[in-house]
């Protein structure tokens, strides 16, 4: 379970900072918005995951991998893109200068 484990760092990664954006304003509707990206790029990744992996483009080994999958695509390869939906309006926002309002 290799990739597992490499997924760790970026889900932690993406956890606080994630919640450390929570202080700064409309967090519910970011959280919303993430969500919302998060389904779209999952859909996607399962579509062109699968098309890639049929396509022979790349493999997995099965000893690197949890052995769960949607389609041909391992349950691992959905982590980034949820990642992502989450870390990139995070760091925006933590980025982004307060407001003297």
């Amino acid at each position: 379970m290799t990739y597992a484990w490499i997924i760790v760092p970026f889900a932690l990664i993406t956890l606080v900072t994630t919640l450390a954006s929570a202080v700064r304003p409309r967090f519910a509707r970011r959280m919303g918005a993430s969500a919302v990206a998060a389904v779209v790029l999952v859909v996607l990744t399962a579509i062109f995951d699968n098309v890639m992996i049929a396509a022979d483009l790349f493999t997995y080994p099965e000893h690197n991998i949890s052995g769960i999958r949607i389609g041909l695509a391992p349950i691992e390869d959905f982590s980034y893109p949820l990642c992502a939906a989450f870390l990139v309006p995070a760091v925006w926002t933590l980025l982004t200068p307060r407001s003297r309002t």
